[in-house]
């Protein structure tokens, strides 16, 4: 196995619940001949075991302990990160997601890293513009977007020599039957969610979210303060649920629900307030921005067809 060098290695830092950005981004990077590093809590875990098997070097630690971050980060070219806050007390920690991004930035920075490649979520730093924000309306979803505009703000601030910001939008694999989240009873139960049918999603495929982290360390001075809102389609939910029903061949209709309607056909309660959220305030993730970039964005149709058809 080849071991990271300071000239070209990238490392991968990734949080136990960033299960679908971190081997994307892996599989990209070592694709471009780029060696990498993915800290891991726990090396003897299937999911360590899948991401050594792509080609990476594991090395235990937590984003928690810092002093095990600047062990890891020793020696590498850039560092990839990526946080999502994990389950606490029957809600999320976004206060400790946010400590991770502050850990993985400093220590980085104290073990010498030169650039530093950071990941979260579309139009976080805007999110105080939306319809009624001042007004208290979206109070549920402050937490959320304080722990992301908040680890913004270091990145910008460290020092870093050269450092990037990816912002990808919403999930197209959030559309998976086996997610459980807007198909929560499989596909014979249909959609499920307040999202309206004329709300338009910026929908990110994981693998362009790999392909924009893969491209930002391999041309550190061409991404450098690059601020990317990552989106590889830009559709209404009506228009969703076509593509789905092509891939699927099951029609599939964009539900018109109310609080209650969703939830009780299943919707997830901790995606209420995001999805009322998307229907007055969009993410600004657009594909033309990757395209500006050289990045070929993935069409919903393209995704679908390849991971729905697959999972049935």
């Amino acid at each position: 196995m080849r071991r990271a060098s300071a000239r070209w290695a990238a490392i991968g830092l990734t949080s136990r619940s960033a299960k679908w950005r971190g081997p994307p981004y892996l599989t990209g990077t070592l694709a471009a001949g780029v060696p990498v590093r993915a800290l891991v809590r726990d090396p003897a875990t299937d999911r360590a075991r899948a991401v050594e098997a792509l080609g990476a070097e594991l090395v235990t630690g937590d984003l928690h302990d810092r002093d095990s971050v600047i062990r890891a980060a020793r020696g590498a070219r850039a560092v990839f990160s990526v946080q999502m806050p994990a389950p606490k007390a029957g809600a999320f920690d976004f206060a400790g997601e946010l400590a991770q991004a502050v850990n993985l930035v400093e220590g980085a920075l104290a073990a010498g890293v030169p650039q530093f490649v950071h990941t979260f979520v579309s139009g976080a730093g805007q999110h105080d513009e939306a319809p009624g924000w001042a007004e208290g309306r979206w109070a549920p979803m402050e937490p959320v977007f304080a722990a992301k505009a908040g680890a913004q703000d270091r990145v910008r601030e460290a020092g870093f020599t050269h450092w990037s910001i990816i912002k990808p939008g919403f999930f197209m694999e959030n559309f998976l039957p086996s997610v459980a989240y807007l198909l929560p009873r499989g596909v014979e139960g249909g959609l499920a969610t307040v999202l309206k049918p004329g709300t338009r999603l910026s929908l990110v495929a994981v693998e362009d979210i790999g392909t924009a982290a893969a491209a930002a360390i391999a041309a550190p001075e061409r991404f450098d303060g690059v601020e990317l809102e990552l989106a590889s389609a830009y559709l209404a939910m009506t228009d969703i649920a076509k593509v789905l029903s092509r891939a699927l061949g099951t029609e599939l209709a964009a539900p018109d629900m109310t609080v209650e309607e969703a939830v009780g056909a299943g919707m997830p309660g901790y995606g209420v307030d995001s999805h009322e959220f998307l229907n007055v305030a969009g993410p600004p993730a657009r594909p033309e921005f990757a395209r500006a970039f050289g990045l070929p964005p993935t069409t919903f149709e393209e995704w679908a067809h390849e991971h729905l058809r697959a999972a049935q």
